[in-house]
């Protein structure tokens, strides 16, 4: 009897020693999000740290593994938006600020900006914000509309005059409900965070209205091909267009790809470095979180993937031609256009996911 007791500690001590061993790092994190030096060097800084590194293209994909309860990483990155609704679904682990200590780093300023979806901070690092615009091809736009082409209005998307021409050069939208629909309200003069079942009927009608001159809705798709000249309209994420130029450029295509911040306004966004409570290797999700931090590390950041970060003490870093451009880093006139989206009401929630369902089967 006694063999068999020392033998069953023994196998548990084992299984335990395992798991303590195991320093497998699980990361899910945004589409094309992060340079591959950024990981390279966490890799080499940590060597006892195996990393999984997966993506996705939107915070719906991110919020259904996130919502089993058991998602299999330890470190996500939702949008704020997504945030505040997974928060009071009990999904997150409050953070230990003792294990951040590059935490001084960040600007106070846009912290409590971020505590709208965040109370108190408790619960996630702000990795990267900026805003849903347009983002296009001059020439091929200019072929079809003309000089005056409203690219800095979303009257380029809502009015069917616009579109309807520029179906023949290919037009994309982001496959996401929580940031296309927003649009289409404030457009109509309406609640971008509206819980209304009559104002998400008049957004539909609109969106219905625009539909047949829609290419397709993609999440992460358009960057490559309004980069490559098969589209010549996106309304997608601020950086993904200053990625695309980039692609063009490398690609020597002579496509250019510009963009506007629109002048009628635009959603404002943070994406949000958190740890699932079901994280399996909580420290070294501290410790990559508390690496990005370094200004050193997330300037080069900003400058592959195109968004500000809210490390104050990172911005002189940041390429000219990145923190300098006021559709990538809004002006303070600007930024009184933006406006932050709020997660909704179950019911309300219900009420916009049909009637996406709806305008992508277009019918």
């Amino acid at each position: 009897m006694l063999g068999k007791v020392l033998c069953g500690l023994g196998l548990l001590s084992s299984l335990a020693q395992a798991e303590a061993d195991d320093r497998t790092l699980r990361v899910y994190n945004w589409f094309d999000y992060i340079t591959p030096k950024a990981l390279e060097d966490f890799k080499a800084q940590n060597p006892q740290t195996e990393m999984v590194y997966d993506v996705y293209d939107s915070n719906e994909s991110l919020e259904a593994k996130l919502l089993t309860g058991n998602s299999g990483y330890d470190v996500v990155n939702p949008g704020d938006m997504f945030f505040a609704k997974e928060i009071g679904a009990g999904v997150f682990q409050p953070l230990d600020r003792n294990k951040l200590p590059n935490w001084q780093h960040l600007d106070p300023h846009l912290m409590k900006l971020v505590e709208d979806n965040d109370p108190g901070n408790q619960f996630g690092v702000p990795y990267m914000y900026g805003t849903v615009l347009i983002g296009f091809n001059p020439a091929k736009v200019k072929a079809v509309l003309g000089d005056n082409a409203p690219v800095d209005s979303w009257d380029l998307i809502f009015k069917e005059e616009n579109i309807s021409k520029l179906k023949q050069c290919g037009v994309a939208l982001l496959d996401s409900p929580s940031e296309i629909l927003p649009l289409a309200l404030k457009h109509l003069g309406l609640d971008p965070n509206s819980t209304s079942p009559a104002d998400y009927a008049k957004a539909e009608a609109l969106m219905m209205k625009i539909r047949p001159y829609i290419t397709y809705f993609h999440s992460s798709k358009y960057m490559a091909d309004i980069a490559n000249g098969d589209i010549c309209v996106a309304v997608g994420y601020s950086g993904s267009f200053f990625q695309a130029d980039n692609r063009a450029k490398d690609a020597k295509n002579g496509v250019v790809v510009d963009m506007r911040l629109p002048k009628e306004g635009a959603p404002v966004w943070f994406d949000m470095l958190s740890i699932p409570k079901s994280a399996k290797n909580p420290e070294d999700a501290y410790a990559f979180i508390n690496y990005l931090l370094q200004p050193k590390v997330i300037a080069p950041i900003s400058d592959f993937v195109g968004y500000p970060n809210p490390n104050k003490d990172a911005t002189e870093l940041v390429n000219p031609a990145i923190r300098n451009n006021p559709n990538l880093y809004p002006t303070e006139a600007a930024m009184k256009t933006l406006y932050s989206l709020k997660p909704l009401p179950r019911d309300a929630e219900r009420v916009r996911t049909r009637a996406w369902s709806r305008i992508k089967s277009g019918v």
